[in-house]
């Protein structure tokens, strides 16, 4: 008899501006799932690739569709690592919570249509269920549900730490985060992810929950630092996926005008939790 995998099985989601999408943004999904798998707790079935909306409003970003065409590109290769264009499309900015929420529910919902796909065909002598659920009479034919995958944020230091900028995120949001779906966290040269967590009142409560994942192989590449790059002419060849830069170069993309985009708009987190209720 095959052994059962008795392993959680996790979603890596990981959300922010894609502006553009790098090789480090792919790299943070193998060493997140590397990471993972190396526990012998965990394993991962899917990576998401969710961009910010233009409702964001962050300086220098381009528009969603472009952003959200990048990263289809950058992943069509992958055969783990898909784009989820839910937030992208919304006109709005959605908080980051409300964005794991949504995923975790979708993958809930998926999953238990899968196994109803998948487990309530037949056998002899069995008679089908409807929607899976077990009826009150108990019937050992009926296929027992699978636990859907758990969502967990995969980010950056720099995400992490922007956890304790004031009006950045709101205390109820950060819990939320931590304690109902964790962080996977790919470290970086020159932080010290352990001493922030053990500042945070709400990151010690719930650090079994966050796990840190060292990057031996070190890589300095950021969105910022390409488009600084194509804003003065420079090769940004090896650093973006090659389809990627013929989007950038075919769409004229990240000129000096493009950079300014947004300049004097108050980013959208701060603005909302700001307000005094």
């Amino acid at each position: 008899m095959e052994k059962s995998d008795e392993r959680i099985e996790v979603v890596l989601v990981a959300t922010g501006s894609f502006n553009p999408i790098t090789v480090m943004h792919l790299r943070l999904f193998e060493l997140g799932r590397d990471y993972l798998h190396g526990t012998g707790k965990y394993k991962v079935v899917k990576g998401i690739i969710s961009p910010v909306s233009d409702g964001y409003k962050k300086k220098g970003l381009v528009e969603g569709s472009h952003r959200l065409e990048m990263a289809q590109l950058a992943t069509k290769n992958s055969d783990w690592i898909e784009v989820e264009p839910w937030e992208c499309s919304k006109k709005d900015w959605t908080e980051t919570e409300t964005v794991l929420r949504y995923y975790q529910q979708k993958l809930t919902c998926t999953d238990n249509g899968e196994i109803e796909e998948k487990k309530s065909v037949n056998r002899k002598g069995q008679k089908r269920k409807r929607n899976n659920v077990c009826q009150d009479v108990p019937d050992y034919n009926c296929p027992e549900i699978k636990v859907p995958p758990k969502v967990k944020l995969l980010c950056g230091a720099d995400f992490l730490e922007s956890l304790g900028v004031p009006n950045l995120w709101k205390p109820e949001h950060v819990r939320e985060i931590v304690s109902s779906f964790g962080l996977v966290c790919i470290t970086r040269m020159g932080s010290d992810a352990r001493k922030f967590i053990y500042e945070s009142d709400i990151l010690w409560k719930y650090r079994d929950n966050i796990h840190l994942v060292e990057e031996w192989i070190t890589n300095d590449i950021s969105s910022t630092k390409v488009r600084r790059a194509l804003r003065r002419g420079m090769s940004v060849r090896y650093l973006v996926p090659d389809p990627v830069l013929d989007y950038i170069k075919k769409h004229d993309l990240y000129s000096e005008e493009s950079e300014e985009k947004n300049t004097g708009l108050t980013l959208e987190p701060f603005l909302r939790n700001s307000k005094k209720p």
